[in-house]
């Protein structure tokens, strides 16, 4: 690497008979032109070989104009949803929009968003990842505008990808490399591949956009042993892995491997090692510093939820198809974005029928990664046959990709179940695709690293093998993409995809041809073809389509001020039901995708929601999956086997709105079960008039066997109004049934973390609270300490002496987790 000059660029001039010592050493050069091509200042000169061919090195711009150019030409493709024309869909409004709306609503009204009752009956929204609590972009959103809009939601999740590509160009500068490529690479980072195709998984393009940023800082603080540079890459770390995915996880791994990486790539790597232990040290610090929080708080989420751990089979069922890596060259070649072409691609019936394989459980648009025509050109051609993607500078990584890819595979490869077995984390995903967030963040680097070697002249000349190898491979590409249409379905429908593959790599091959040339004689010309060129192909290629973007009036429940008929109907009859010990709960079922999270905008509590996590015991007594969007998957338990049921009751379950009529979800509901209410242009709208209230006084209780419960149901034999069934006895006497005065409850307080009870119970007995139980709830009762107990399996209650009473309910979710923590860590007596 060159000298460091002290404003951000390395290296200097180099005589041009040096820039073309590729001919005899291509490794040499490799090294040579990291020197040979500054970012110029406006105070340096711009003419070096400019009277020679194009292989001289002339393509190094102020910063300052290079991220103008990006910030521009991100403009371009984004432009559909920063303009409102589309907003992202799917999971962007219905597990993330939603609880950002209540993080904005509760800060808003002076509340804690750390607890939200308005799905699965209570829910800890610190420790899930879904919760953007920890966002800070996120968060200063919804700190500064109680009613977030699509326009301004959709556009923070464009600025983390601007902010991760802002980072790549960082990056290149640093080493020199040229920046044309820089720009190529931020481009491919931010609009290929899955950033774009899986652009609505909100938390995922959060931790992608993380990664660039902390390789960036993390390189200067190895590079120049820099503790505050390794404390910024702390920083940023720490954002990283509070993403608390897949991506997360996966980049975190990669930075390791970056780490060893430097290490041992050097003559001294003992001289290394100690010279980075003072950056590392900082780095780890900061990280842990902001992450072990929100981590550890995940941690025992996950450990108490229905999924601690993904069995082998289920991640397997995630695996990337190795038949979704023609998509690098085919941007849409199985009609995965076409609404009217029913898409055929790995795992659809046609295809099982037709070349078998194994179940997967991957959405359709999981299985597109195209980054551009530039991108496959320049890897294939000068990365793999030509083997410059083994260059010392960019060696790390292609291993790396290679490393990623395998995982991404999944049970397609042997690796990635010693992966799973061995590293940490692994088993708690479901979904070893999602490593292709990751592939596309390397392959872009690698990708710009080339066109960084082509516009400096240091690609060597490829050998005949090596041309004929590169003629073969998109003739390869097309006859595969033929043959499996012809085999699954029809040859018809990828006509136009390889077609426009063709027409664009072509455009891409003649890009990189007149770039260099234009670099000896106008290299601000020549970046602004394979820019511009770039633009183009990603904003045709990845332009909005029904994975990624779709009319803002689908959503418009999701709105604060929706004007949706079955939303007022619900609002309006909730209201008319309430009562000072009622907070009567919904269920929305099989409407729309976007619909079961929608209680944390409008405020209402839905018994259910939209989540992969779930509290086990929750869980264990509804038995109901991920979501609701569709009425089949509105599974029934033993505990809770119906509408007219004793736990529906429970629940305070008063209205039921279902796309379909309701006899079609509960089969066994027989005439008068539920009352029909209307039947809005979304649902079916019904009532329970057996719901009990959100709080009761209850003389007696029984001990009982959960798990039994769980597996039998609800005893015949117990009336819940005057009944509760424990775990344990309660330190309180049982009052006499006869003799037992009733007792009343009544709300005072009802906030996310804080609930206040005014109880009358003239004989004692226990006060029902029918939300979900969670070890992280705090009661006093007349300002002393009681205990919760778990109550009806899923419940809470709180045994009173006679008299009158307030009853408080507190959410302490850091104090409960060091506790927790505590325990775990305390030696047995």
């Amino acid at each position: 690497m060159g000298t460091d000059r002290g404003d951000g660029s390395l290296g200097g001039p180099k005589s041009e008979a040096r820039s073309l010592s590729w001919i005899d050493d291509p490794e040499a050069a490799s090294s040579l032109s990291s020197q040979a091509t500054p970012w110029l200042t406006a105070a340096e000169p711009r003419a070096l070989g400019r009277a020679a061919a194009p292989v001289v090195s002339t393509g190094k711009f102020p910063l300052g104009l290079t991220l103008a150019l990006f910030a521009l030409a991100f403009l371009i493709p984004a432009w559909p949803w920063l303009s409102g024309h589309v907003t992202i869909p799917w999971d962007a409004k219905s597990q993330f929009l939603p609880p950002l709306q209540f993080l904005a609503t509760s800060l808003a009204n002076g509340q804690s968003p750390f607890w939200t009752p308005n799905v699965f009956a209570g829910w800890p929204l610190i420790s899930d990842p879904q919760s953007l609590i920890f966002s800070p972009l996120h968060f200063l959103l919804a700190y500064f505008d109680p009613k977030p809009g699509f326009r301004a939601v959709d556009g923070l999740t464009f600025v983390y990808l601007l902010l991760g590509g802002v980072a790549i160009i960082l990056y290149f500068r640093d080493r020199g490399w040229h920046a044309a490529g820089a720009l190529v690479a931020a481009l491919a980072f931010a609009f290929g591949g899955s950033a774009n195709s899986r652009l609505q998984h909100t938390g995922q393009i959060i931790s992608l956009a993380y990664l660039p940023l902390t390789l960036w800082m993390l390189s200067r603080a190895l590079e120049r042993s820099s503790w505050r540079a390794g404390l910024v890459a702390g920083v940023f770390g720490g954002l990283l892995a509070i993403g608390r995915d897949q991506v997360a996880l996966i980049s975190l791994y990669v930075l390791v491997g970056f780490v060893a990486y430097h290490w041992i790539d050097g003559d001294d790597w003992r001289k290394r090692m100690h010279a980075s232990i003072k950056p590392l040290a900082a780095c780890c610090l900061a990280g842990i510093l902001i992450a072990a929080i929100p981590v550890t708080l995940t941690a025992l989420l996950a450990e108490r939820s229905n999924r601690p751990e993904i069995g082998w089979v289920l991640a397997g069922q995630g695996s990337l198809h190795p038949a979704h890596l023609l998509t690098l060259a085919f941007a849409d070649l199985y009609g995965a974005m076409d609404p009217a072409i029913d898409y055929w691609g790995p795992a659809t019936s046609y295809w099982k029928t037709t070349l078998g394989g194994a179940d997967l459980s991957l959405a359709q648009n999981m299985g597109l990664i195209y980054a551009g025509a530039l991108l496959l050109v320049v890897i294939v051609s000068f990365g793999i046959v030509r083997r410059l993607a083994w260059s010392r500078e960019i060696r790390f990584f292609s291993i790396a990709a290679g490393i990623v890819l395998l995982y991404a595979l999944g049970w397609y490869t042997p690796v990635f179940h010693a992966m799973y077995e061995w590293l940490p984390g692994v088993m708690l995903y479901r979904r070893p695709a999602d490593a292709t967030f990751v592939i596309g963040a390397l392959l872009a680097i690698i990708a710009g690293y080339l066109v960084h070697r082509w516009l400096e002249g240091t690609v060597p000349q490829p050998t005949r093998v090596q041309r004929a190898t590169e003629l073969a491979v998109p003739v390869v590409l097309v006859v595969v993409a033929l043959w499996l249409a012809h085999a699954v379905v029809s040859v018809a429908l990828v006509i136009l995809p390889v077609v426009t593959a063709l027409a664009f790599t072509g455009g891409a091959v003649a890009a990189l041809i007149v770039a260099r040339r234009l670099n000896g004689l106008s290299p601000l010309a020549g970046m602004l073809l394979l820019t511009s060129f770039s633009v183009v192909d990603l904003a045709w290629n990845n332009a909005p389509h029904i994975s990624t973007g779709m009319a803002a009036s689908t959503f418009d429940a999701t709105r604060l001020d929706t004007g949706n008929a079955t939303l007022a109907l619900l609002k309006s009859k909730l209201a008319a039901a309430s009562a000072p010990d009622r907070r009567d709960r919904v269920e929305l079922i099989g409407i729309a995708y976007h619909w079961p999270n929608l209680c944390m905008i409008h405020g209402c509590d839905h018994v259910f929601g939209h989540n992969p996590l779930r509290l086990k015991w929750f869980y264990d007594a509804t038995r109901v999956g991920d979501t609701v969007v569709d009425y089949n998957q509105r599974q029934f338990s033993p505990l809770f086997p119906s509408y007219r049921s004793t736990f529906a009751d429970l629940f305070g379950l008063r209205f039921v709105a279902v796309g379909v009529p309701v006899e079609k979800v509960d089969p066994s509901l027989a005439p008068g079960d539920l009352t029909l209410v209307a039947h809005t242009p979304d649902a079916y709208v019904y009532e329970n008039p057996r719901a009990l209230p959100r709080v009761m006084v209850v003389n007696d209780w029984r001990i009982a066997d959960f798990d039994q419960v769980l597996a039998t149901g609800w005893p015949a034999d117990i009336d819940p109004r005057r009944t509760v069934l424990l775990k344990r006895a309660p330190a309180l006497p049982r009052a006499s049934a006869a003799g037992a005065a009733p007792g009343t409850a009544r709300l005072t307080r009802y906030e996310n973390t804080e609930i206040d009870v005014d109880v009358d119970a003239p004989s004692g007995g226990l006060l029902l609270l029918n939300d979900v139980w969670h070890p992280w709830w705090r009661v006093t009762v007349d300002g002393k300490p009681r205990e919760i107990l778990r109550a009806n399996v899923i419940f809470r209650a709180v045994a009173l002496p006679p008299g009158h009473h307030t009853v408080r309910f507190t959410f302490h979710p850091f104090a409960g987790a060091f506790a927790e923590l505590a325990g775990k860590f305390r030696r047995p007596h």
